[in-house]
């Protein structure tokens, strides 16, 4: 990095220079030797990254890494007593030093060379690869304000591989109202239906080959990109857990979107609310997970108050965000028949998970009660428990209540009467 920004430092220099026509090295920025260390391609992944893209990347980076380059901006124009206009720049509420703008990037670039100003701004728009990848973005200009003076800034993404070594992992807050999900399970640890583990594995096929059916097989042009799936049954049946491990397989990172956070009973607050959690996951390889997706992806009723118009707006605005996200997202609910058929139309499969039957019960007591606990009639234990209709959900709990009544007896070895009383705890709860 160092090397990087004392060559950005010289290109800096060598912009004002040539601007006020001061004695200078150079007679433009590209006889200025570009590091061949690769570290830039290395953090933002892209290769062959033109002069210009350099810059404006360096420069987006000034005030996090070294903020006091940007002071020579500072000065001011004597003739008007005032900082000079063409340098653009953002004073920050609480930061100090200089926050470069449009203006600034293109400034350093173009000087007073219209033609290439305009080139330049083709460079800051959100279509360009540096915004696609979520490097940097050029936001916040005012209604009516020229669109190069909104802020220049690099994503907090990006930022965490050039200051942290580690890819971003976004956290719970009033601003992404979405948590990444884990489990300590592997997909093989999964007991489920042959149906429903087949038709996740499709879903398994698409992410690992869809660029294959997509861009290879030319299918791009009649099929909408991403994946979208409903998982729906009982609770406690393994649906947040498959959509758990569809990440962890594929190497995904997986964000369960709380409800309780997006839905607003202001107007337009929800959508906005949902375009953050879109926003963020449209370039990144995630998982969206929408669990009791009904409370937000409800029917549509008829429009006899300004209420209902709200929220079938709301139901409109999921339905073109879902449909238009590049990426995988999955909704989860216990009844199927409280989603408005519009999703259900546009899933790629919809996956009912069941009950577990009693044999699928067998074989979950058998991967959750540990070893320790079984004694000679370890067969006869399972048999037993497995003969009470639980869903997985709900036998983890009895598996739960055991260790505390073994702990609490100062035993290690579980018998049928510890069992039984733990099973008829959770039948009375249910």
């Amino acid at each position: 990095m160092h090397e990087h920004i004392s060559w950005f430092s010289e290109v800096l220099t060598t912009s004002i220079q040539l601007y006020f026509q001061q004695e200078c090295e150079y007679n433009s920025l590209e006889e200025i030797q570009v590091p061949d260390s690769g570290w830039l391609e290395k953090v933002t992944s892209v290769q062959e990254l033109s002069f210009e893209e350099r810059i404006v990347i360096m420069l987006a980076l000034m005030p996090h890494v070294c903020p006091q380059m940007l002071d020579i901006f500072f000065v001011q124009n004597k003739n008007f007593d005032r900082q000079y206009t063409e340098f653009g720049g953002w004073k920050g509420l609480s930061h100090g030093g200089f926050l470069p703008t449009g203006e600034t990037a293109v400034f350093i670039l173009a000087g007073e060379d219209v033609e290439k100003r305009k080139k330049m701004i083709g460079l800051l728009q959100r279509n360009h690869r540096l915004a696609v990848r979520n490097i940097l973005q050029l936001e916040g200009a005012g209604d009516g304000e020229p669109f190069l003076s909104g802020q220049l800034s690099v994503s907090e993404e990006f930022l965490s591989r050039v200051l942290l070594d580690k890819d971003y992992k976004p956290d719970y807050h009033a601003g992404f109202p979405a948590k990444r999900i884990t489990t300590e399970l592997e997909w093989e640890d999964m007991v489920l239906d042959y149906h429903v583990t087949m038709e996740l594995e499709e879903i398994n096929t698409w992410i690992a080959s869809n660029k294959i059916i997509m861009d290879e097989w030319g299918l791009a042009r009649f099929l909408k990109a991403g994946y979208r799936s409903l998982f729906y049954g009982p609770p406690g049946t393994g649906k947040t857990l498959a959509a758990t491990l569809l990440g962890k397989k594929n190497g995904m990172d997986v964000y369960r979107v709380d409800l309780s956070m997006i839905v607003s009973k202001y107007i337009g607050e929800t959508e906005k609310n949902l375009a953050k959690v879109f926003d963020l996951a449209e370039n990144r390889n995630w998982i969206l997970f929408f669990d009791e997706a009904d409370a937000l992806f409800g029917k549509r009723t008829s429009t006899n108050t300004s209420n209902d118009r709200h929220a079938n707006q709301e139901v409109a605005y999921l339905l073109q965000r879902i449909e238009d996200f590049p990426g995988m997202v999955v909704l989860a609910t216990n009844l199927r028949s409280n989603i408005d058929e519009a999703f259900s139309r546009r899933f790629q499969s919809v996956i009912y998970f069941p009950m577990p039957t009693a044999e699928l019960r067998a074989e979950l007591w058998r991967k959750m009660l540990p070893e320790v606990w079984l004694g000679k009639n370890s067969e006869e234990l399972i048999k037993q428990a497995a003969e009470t209709e639980l869903s997985g959900g709900s036998i983890a709990n009895v598996v739960r209540r055991c260790a505390l009544y073994l702990v609490h007896s100062d035993r290690v070895v579980l018998d049928s009467g510890t069992l039984r009383q733990a099973l008829n705890k959770e039948k009375q709860k249910l």
